[in-house]
């Protein structure tokens, strides 16, 4: 978007550099991802419009599929590099069409349009400095010129009204109908106004002479000021207030629009509104339908955990082996981390739903894993035996689980096309989560069972005074009353309504 008012084929020169420049771009990237053999950029077409001072480019570039490891950010990046700077443009961005808007947008809202403005060009400053961001724009653009006109005091002196005086320059300029004529069915109207060349430039606004009722004559100039500025295309409310809208595009694929959001949602933006008491700000774009969906999968993740920690305490009949699978749980996650990493992709939503069904697998394998350690010990094993045994019996079908459902994902992990990169986030999750699970199921949930066996023996002796066998203080030896059993129940439905009431303030994570 160029100036309000710049002609078309100044607009279209520009429009036609960034062309010219699209396609020596796309011969830098087909030497260097094609050897020359495929061109990166299909076709090119050139749009002028809707007013004079704008036009766009839609760029097509090769499918999914036929360009390798050449991503559409990297064919952005080096038509932005071609271009370089149009230092009289307003508006030049570059990026990918998204239904969800761009990837960082921050609306500042305020009833002070001054301090409105202030506070704008210190967050696109601030923002122009964070070098994971670019294209910051703003929806804020100025319109065309225009001419202000305010009465002197010796105008003013004389009992003129403005709106005389405006009339009177608007009949010169503009014109005023004087007569019309009827020719036969039509109607011809006659306007009388100043010739072009005595309303070319200002010079002859300011010469122009204001006629007073009794026939007194003055020049504009000397009864009237005249201010040039810039109009306004349009003017934003959100709830009441002016709203201008920042918005930037992330520099690479590997950058985190989350953590850049919280970065400026948690220092930057507040310790510039710190300035401005009258401003706000508010978080849109992919960041505002991010959080929708957060906060949806916290909702529905955190009821299907207590659901699932309802059913593991009763079937174990043990709240204790029930929290032991749970606190496996973190060390999943140290798996998806290390994933993202080694994949060099962001975590995003969709590792957040990949991480709901590594739970359920890391669940699943913790499930035959304890269940297996119960049987044993109801088969009169040692305490230390059955720990050892269910190591051995289960060592196969817990990695061959790992090893099968890794091999499986696999060509989704190194897949292309584009209908595969929203998934790839997911399938990492899972498989490099469900790496770091099996050592933990195999090595550390033995060492939390015999902790926490030593833990009930010795809380045992310290309160009854006898220390009890090792084997007696677990759920799957001992026998329990119907009120232990009531017991829990009524822990994990505590457990339940917990983390409701957690949801229901807006609490939990």
């Amino acid at each position: 978007q160029m100036p309000a008012g710049t002609r078309e084929h100044i607009t279209m020169k520009w429009l036609e550099h960034i062309q010219e420049s699209a396609w020596e771009a796309s011969d830098s990237l087909s030497e260097h991802y094609f050897n020359g053999e495929k061109q990166a950029i299909e076709r090119i077409e050139l749009n002028l419009g809707p007013t004079t001072y704008q036009g766009n480019l839609n760029v097509n570039i090769l499918d999914g599929e036929e360009r390798d490891s050449m991503t559409a950010r990297a064919v952005t990046n080096s038509i932005r590099k071609a271009v370089g700077e149009i230092p009289t443009a307003e508006v030049v961005t570059f990026g990918a069409a998204s239904a969800f808007g761009k990837p960082v947008s921050i609306s500042l809202v305020g009833e002070d349009y001054d301090e409105l403005k202030a506070a704008t060009k210190e967050v696109k400053a601030a923002m122009d400095q964070i070098p994971e961001l670019a294209d910051v724009v703003d929806n804020n653009q100025e319109g065309l010129r225009e001419i202000n006109i305010e009465l002197t005091e010796k105008g003013k002196y004389l009992g003129l009204q403005l709106q005389e005086v405006i009339g009177q320059v608007r009949n010169g300029f503009f014109g005023a109908e004087v007569q019309r004529l009827q020719r036969g069915q039509d109607e011809v109207r006659v306007w009388v106004r100043y010739d072009k060349e005595d309303r070319d430039n200002i010079n002859e606004l300011k010469n122009m002479r204001i006629r007073f009722s009794d026939g007194r004559e003055f020049p504009l100039s000397e009864i009237a000021t005249l201010d040039i500025e810039r109009g306004v295309i349009n003017i934003n409310h959100i709830n009441g207030k002016r709203e201008i809208k920042v918005e930037a595009d992330v520099a690479r694929n590997d950058v985190s629009v989350s953590d850049v959001t919280a970065s400026l949602k948690e220092e930057i933006v507040p310790e510039i509104l710190s300035n401005y008491s009258t401003v706000s700000a508010i978080y849109e774009g992919q960041n505002r339908e991010q959080q929708k969906s957060a906060q949806s999968i916290q909702t529905v993740f955190s009821i299907a955990l207590a659901l699932m920690f309802f059913i593991i305490a009763l079937t174990f009949r043990s709240v204790g082996q029930a929290a032991l699978v749970f606190l496996l749980i973190p060390f999943g996650i140290i798996g998806v981390g290390w994933g993202h990493w080694l994949m060099g992709l962001p975590i995003s939503l969709f590792s957040a739903l990949g991480i709901i069904a590594l739970i359920g697998i890391l669940v699943n394998d913790a499930l035959v894993f304890v269940t297996t350690y119960n049987t044993m010990l109801k088969e009169g094993r040692s305490h230390m035996e059955a720990v050892y045994e269910t190591g051995l019996a289960r060592f196969r079908p817990i990695v061959l689980t790992t090893v099968t459902t890794f091999a499986g994902l696999a060509p989704l992990l190194f897949e292309k096309s584009l209908q595969a990169q929203f998934l790839i986030p997911m399938a990492i999750a899972v498989s490099f989560g469900l790496l770091a699970i099996t050592a933990v199921i195999l090595v550390l949930l033995p060492v939390l069972l015999i902790l926490m066996n030593r833990f009930k023996v010795y809380t045992s002796y310290a309160w009854n005074g006898v220390k009890p066998s090792y084997e007696a203080v677990e759920a799957a030896v001992r026998r329990e009353t119907g009120y232990e059993f009531l017991w829990y129940v009524l822990i994990a439905v505590g457990g339940i309504a917990g983390i409701a009431a957690l949801i229901a303030r807006g609490g939990l994570l």
